[in-house]
């Protein structure tokens, strides 16, 4: 299928790693010049020239901190500047998952879960609202924020309550900017294989005297396909979501962690 992506033009924050990064990969292999970010500029620049050497397409890395309102405002002028405009807004920029151990509410710091907002809730704000009007002058355009199935699940108090209001900003963003040709939407990955999966899955097969495949088994396979879901299934979804094709799709979540088993959405 031809998704009708070639020469849009996008931003995606968290590209220097992880899911972001496989994002960056799906949408450069469908002709849209990239733009990455993160917080370490130099980082970041080292996965822009692997991306663009694996791929062959136009990515630019840039440094940013999407805790600062003016960092943000910044990276995405210089963003416009080098790219002539923007279509697609991907924000990933957020720590991959609250830490597991947080022990109920007692255990709950306010610095942790205000930090944990400031960064995955504010800090897609401040890249959509830096970004909006740049969209709303191109009369199309995409933003899709990465949150993840904590919202559906308890769990840790800030891994839910960070995911269900992106979530929630999403569905505003969509109500206000889809009148304008932008369509809004919210991807829940379960799971998913990043680089820092590897080192998860070796702790528990050390500890509980497990083969890596049954460590990783015991951890991510509760799933109905039965396994972890890899970075790359999870950019398919967004590259889908990012293009014309998705016009239907407006302020909802999208689930992308191999399906849960029991429970009903509707």
């Amino acid at each position: 299928m031809d998704l009708h992506l070639a020469g849009k033009r996008a931003i995606v924050t968290g590209g220097s790693r992880g899911i972001g990064r496989a994002i960056a990969r799906a949408l450069l292999d469908e002709g849209v010049r990239v733009v990455i970010a993160a917080r370490d500029g130099a980082e970041v620049g080292r996965t822009a020239v692997a991306l663009a050497g694996a791929s062959g397409g136009d990515v630019y890395g840039l440094g940013v901190d999407t805790r600062d309102d003016a960092s943000v405002d910044a990276f995405v002028a210089a963003a416009v500047e080098r790219l002539g405009g923007i279509d697609i807004v991907v924000n990933a920029a957020a720590r991959p998952g609250a830490i597991p151990d947080v022990p109920g509410i007692a255990g709950v710091g306010s610095a942790y879960i205000l930090e944990e907002i400031d960064t995955k809730l504010v800090g897609y704000l401040r890249v959509a609202r830096a970004a909006a009007p740049h969209l709303v002058a191109n009369g199309w355009g995409r933003i899709i924020n990465i949150s993840g199935l904590a919202a559906r699940t308890t769990g840790t108090i800030p891994g839910s309550v960070r995911n269900v209001a992106v979530a929630a900003l999403t569905k505003s963003l969509a109500d206000e900017l889809g009148p304008k040709g932008i369509n809004v939407t919210v991807v829940h990955p379960g799971a998913t294989r990043t680089e820092r999966t590897a080192a998860i899955v070796a702790a528990r097969a050390a500890a509980d005297g497990l083969s890596i495949a049954a460590a990783e088994t015991a951890l991510y396979g509760n799933s109905l396909i039965g396994r972890i879901v890899e970075a790359e299934e999870v950019a398919a979804i967004v590259a889908f979501l990012a293009s014309p094709r998705s016009v239907a799709i407006n302020g909802d979540a999208i689930a992308a962690g191999g399906g849960q088993p029991r429970a009903i959405y509707y």
